[in-house]
């Protein structure tokens, strides 16, 4: 089977992904700049879940900062991966701060640019992390992929990160770009905060709770990069959200109800006190962003979870 290539591979998408793609038996490189380190919290992780893949995983180092990547890597991959970058939410957005997040981007993909360029290799295509925030608030129809982009932060920092790994098509290389929704899962992630309240018998509204999110199940995100590495029509952008996107209230409710029964207390956080507490952060909680899944239905992928009774249910139980 081709070896698959994970830049962030440590990260809950990646580990949800590289354990899907073992399954299948491929083989995954995942980079990271402690590979030894990386190596044995992956084998306590798999040891303790039971976890045996098809496929092999080994670890190679990269450093960003100094522009390497282990050249057998590269040598080896028949695929990449490019999902590296600094957590949005982990930190209140400084002016330092934005400026880790957006270089984290781009110079990651810079780094493949010039390595893929510079040295032989047999790599098809690369799959890029892009986000949804591109697209800004809504403002009438569900935004699709050719609406253009929002000048704000997050907007800005997409449109730097889709343009840092562009020349990747300038090397003959097939590239997809996935503009991801927000990623539930049980491993980190938005579902792991909006559930904390839920444990004390809170459901903790945001707002007014009417804002639209467009989310994707973990499951279905990972099928879908498989999709792309498998589909060699895909090229270019695709949004990846399920194909109905949810309210905040619909979201926090339905995890309080799987977790809970009807044992908790709806409470609705005022703006102001999100705005104070999580500052620019806030913006990106309290905005609705309807993002179509058209096109990326069109190439034959299907979502398991197309909405999110079924998303809760699979994923709380």
């Amino acid at each position: 089977m081709p070896t698959v290539l994970i830049t962030g591979g440590t990260g809950m998408i990646g580990t949800a992904l590289s354990r899907l793609l073992l399954q299948q038996g491929y083989d995954v490189i995942i980079l990271s700049r402690n590979p030894i380190e990386t190596a044995s919290a992956y084998k306590a992780t798999s040891q303790q879940n039971s976890f045996r893949p098809s496929g092999k995983i080994f670890y190679a180092r990269w450093d960003t900062e100094k522009m390497f990547i282990d050249p057998q890597a590269i040598a080896q991959a028949d695929y990449i991966v490019h999902l590296a970058g600094e957590g949005v939410a982990k930190k209140r957005w400084s002016k330092k701060r934005k400026e880790e997040i957006k270089k984290s981007r781009t110079a990651s993909s810079d780094l493949l640019f010039r390595t893929l360029s510079g040295q032989p290799n047999k790599v098809k295509a690369v799959i890029s992390a892009s986000a949804i925030g591109w697209y800004g608030s809504d403002t009438g129809a569900p935004f699709k992929e050719t609406d253009p982009v929002s000048m704000d932060f997050l907007g800005e920092t997409c449109k730097a990160w889709e343009e840092s790994i562009d020349p990747i098509s300038s090397l003959g290389k097939r590239l997809v770009k996935f503009r991801l929704g927000l990623a539930l899962s049980n491993e980190g992630g938005a579902l792991v905060e909006f559930k904390r309240p839920v444990r004390f018998g809170i459901a903790a509204i945001l707002g007014t709770g009417n804002q639209v999110y467009s989310w994707i199940h973990i499951d279905d995100l990972c099928r879908a990069f498989l999709h792309a590495i498998e589909t060699t029509e895909l090229n270019g952008v695709y949004n990846l959200v399920a194909p109905e996107p949810a309210s905040n209230k619909q979201m926090v409710l339905g995890i309080a109800h799987a977790m809970n029964g009807k044992m908790f207390i709806p409470f609705k956080v005022p703006s102001f006190l999100l705005k104070w507490v999580l500052g620019e952060m806030s913006i990106e909680v309290l905005k609705s962003a309807t993002v179509d899944a058209g096109k990326i239905q069109s190439t034959g992928f299907n979502f398991i979870y197309s909405n999110i009774n079924s998303a809760l249910r699979h994923l709380i139980g």
